[in-house]
């Protein structure tokens, strides 16, 4: 969990990062998690104005009675949410789009076609995944892991040099992912991507 002050730097971070983006895209994403998001709509009521919320709840119901609750609140707020692999419930409950996972990126040009107006994010974790991801037609990719995190712990960060270079010669606009927090975004400083996604740097104490 985060203090006030952490999530707020993190937030104005993020913001100054996606100054430069040409596309409407929100600056900051909360990451929603079975296990380590307890409270997904307490947690959507601490982001600023003008973030967006990706909803990755497994479990069937559970996942609609969460995206109704964002949805509802989310409209009301200028908040954003994201259905993630779930086409069907993100058009039931009025979402603003969906996020795909690496092996769900040929479904994006289907779901381009039939609502233009969503937000299509794809998870990637590989130049060749941006690539691909850029090609289906999604609006950004969320590149991960950045730093060490406890969603792939199985796989070691890119390291900031190496992140910045394949940021900056993505085809699509990327958001920062994996372990950031309001202590380690500060060396995103000036790096060419579009915001910055994350779980426990966005969750309130």
């Amino acid at each position: 969990m985060t203090s006030v002050l952490a999530r707020l730097k993190l937030a104005r971070l993020a913001r100054r990062l996606n100054a430069g983006c040409e596309l409407p895209l929100p600056a900051l994403i909360l990451m929603t998690d079975d296990e380590r998001v307890h409270d997904p709509l307490a947690s959507a009521r601490a982001l600023p104005h003008g973030s967006a919320v990706i909803l990755r709840h497994r479990d069937g119901a559970q996942r609609a009675r969460l995206g109704e609750a964002l949805v509802n609140f989310a409209h009301q707020n200028n908040i954003m949410v994201l259905i993630a692999g779930d086409q069907v419930l993100a058009q039931r409950l009025g979402a603003d789009g969906v996020h795909f996972s690496e092996s769900q990126l040929h479904e994006v040009a289907p779901s381009r076609a039939r609502h233009p107006n969503w937000i299509l994010t794809a998870a990637a974790h590989s130049e060749r995944a941006l690539l691909r991801a850029h090609i289906f037609g999604a609006d950004a990719g969320l590149f991960a892991p950045l730093f060490p995190t406890m969603s792939h712990t199985q796989k070691e960060g890119f390291g900031l040099m190496r992140f910045r270079l394949m940021a900056a010669r993505a085809p699509l606009p990327v958001y920062a992912l994996g372990g950031v927090t309001a202590l380690n975004a500060t060396r995103l400083s000036n790096a060419c991507v579009a915001g910055i996604a994350a779980i426990d740097g966005l969750l309130p104490d």
